[in-house]
């Protein structure tokens, strides 16, 4: 691994390499220059659940998916995940998520869950009633 006096990283085989971060992988280049979620234009919350869809069609190589998608397909399989929890998890920047899986959604490989708005979530009166409702039984 070399630098020059400001860390700039300098090439090192086939890989870029940065002092203390390791290799590099720009996130542009993981969603080919975009930054929006499909054509589609869905915005995926933070707190949006991701599903696996079970009439996916399988994954495998005819289908030209990076090892991003992979990464995330099978971050899936196991468990219905947040979109903030697929970022943790995968180790990537939410933004690539939000684009990876606007892709993953156009091929019908998994389901989206959206947040309930505050709007239609049910006033807290009535639900301070219900609670006082239950103690009284």
């Amino acid at each position: 691994m070399t630098e020059d006096i400001q860390g700039t990283p300098h090439q090192q085989g086939s890989q870029w390499y940065d002092g203390e971060a390791g290799p590099l992988v720009r996130p542009y280049a993981m969603t080919g220059g975009r930054t929006k979620p499909g054509p589609t234009g869905v915005r995926f919350d933070l707190i949006a659940l991701v599903t696996l869809d079970p009439g996916a069609p399988d994954v495998d190589d005819d289908i030209a998916l990076g090892p991003e998608h992979r990464t995330l397909i099978e971050l899936c399989r196991t468990e219905t995940q947040s979109v903030a929890e697929l970022a943790a998890d995968a180790d990537l920047p939410v933004g690539v998520v939000r684009v990876l899986l606007g892709d993953l959604l156009e091929l019908g490989c998994v389901t989206v869950s959206r947040p309930v708005p505050p709007a239609q979530l049910p006033d807290e009166r009535i639900l301070r009633e219900v609670i006082a409702g239950l103690r009284a039984l």
